[in-house]
């Protein structure tokens, strides 16, 4: 079963924006971009807070493409 990760705005922004002029946004693209190529491995979903909250669902826990390439034990 894969795991479920919900997809945040600034994953997409990352992609999609002009090359970065300072190293720390640089390398943010490049982990996202890296960690993109390998979205096939995750259940992609993405939904609003409140939707969540109403229904009584747990929030997700948001984290950084460097956090989702960490090593293998990592959970």
């Amino acid at each position: 079963m894969k795991r479920k990760v919900y997809i945040e705005t600034s994953v997409i922004s990352y992609l999609t924006a002009r090359p970065s002029k300072t190293i720390i946004g640089a390398a943010h693209q490049q982990l996202t971009r890296s960690w993109w190529e390998r979205r096939f491995e995750f259940d992609l979903l993405v939904s609003q807070a409140e939707y969540l909250e109403q229904r009584g669902l747990f929030l997700p826990i948001i984290c950084t493409p460097e956090e989702l390439l960490g090593g293998q034990d990592d959970e």
